[in-house]
């Protein structure tokens, strides 16, 4: 995502000496819990191995903890779109970039989970991205006519489940609770964690997003950026050709 905002004042509960995160290492946290997530899922079994059963009965596999790791990436992800939404310089540009890498990650997606080059049974995750982003959009132009604004989120709704976007309706109401309540980062965090269906597993992602020093970080120019987007599609093709064993 990329943002110009470099003053060092993010909405925090934390006090400012402890947001030591700018938006490139929470941007590189995300997309490593990211890639351990989705090799859990498509490599790591569900049952076996187990790695210890808690006092309570429950038993603790591999798998379990890798996705609980990973359950922090689009929390993240969605923060830093709204601070992408927020600065910006082109915005139609950057809902250019989602929606042409949502297409471009379609195809990996596509072989990964339905074994053909296109489907529409689900999308990946720019697409919720990319509505995410217009949703902002639509909040922003039409605030204060709330028939028109609702009219629009609906069918923004619809839209997810239809397609089968990744998160749903989950995650773009994630993502337009981080954009109403930037300013208000607790209200943010339980809203959040609660609109998700992990729950508790999300709540790494949410003291992450606390330590956000509100500083773009080390990211710069558009090589970086555009490398940050491809690592998605390039990590699900790299993972459909091991599992079908052309690698």
């Amino acid at each position: 995502m990329s943002f110009e905002k470099d003053d060092g004042k993010a909405p925090s509960m934390f006090p400012e000496r402890w947001r030591i995160l700018s938006g490139s290492t929470l941007k590189l946290i995300a997309m490593v819990i990211m890639i351990i997530d989705h090799y859990a899922y498509y490599f790591v079994s569900s049952s076996v191995p187990v790695l210890f059963t808690l006092p309570s009965g429950r038993v603790i596999t591999l798998y379990w903890l890798l996705r609980t790791i990973g359950r922090s990436a689009f929390p993240i992800y969605a923060m830093l779109l709204v601070e992408g939404f927020l600065y910006t310089h082109d915005r139609r540009r950057y809902g250019f970039r989602l929606l042409l890498f949502a297409m471009i990650s379609d195809i990996p997606w596509d072989l990964l989970h339905h074994g053909v080059f296109f489907s529409l049974s689900s999308q990946n995750v720019f697409y919720t991205l990319f509505l995410g982003l217009v949703g902002m959009e639509v909040l922003e132009r039409f605030r204060g006519e709330s028939k028109k604004m609702s009219l629009i989120l609906l069918v923004l709704a619809i839209a997810a489940c239809y397609f089968g976007a990744d998160y749903g309706i989950s995650g773009i109401c994630l993502i337009l609770v981080c954009y109403l309540f930037r300013e208000l980062s607790v209200l943010r965090d339980v809203l959040g964690i609660g609109l998700l269906s992990s729950h508790m597993r999300a709540f790494p992602a949410f003291v992450l997003m606390e330590l956000y020093s509100g500083k773009r970080g080390f990211v710069h120019g558009k090589v970086l950026q555009v490398l940050f987007y491809a690592v998605y599609p390039l990590h699900l093709m790299l993972f459909y050709l091991i599992k079908t064993g052309i690698l």
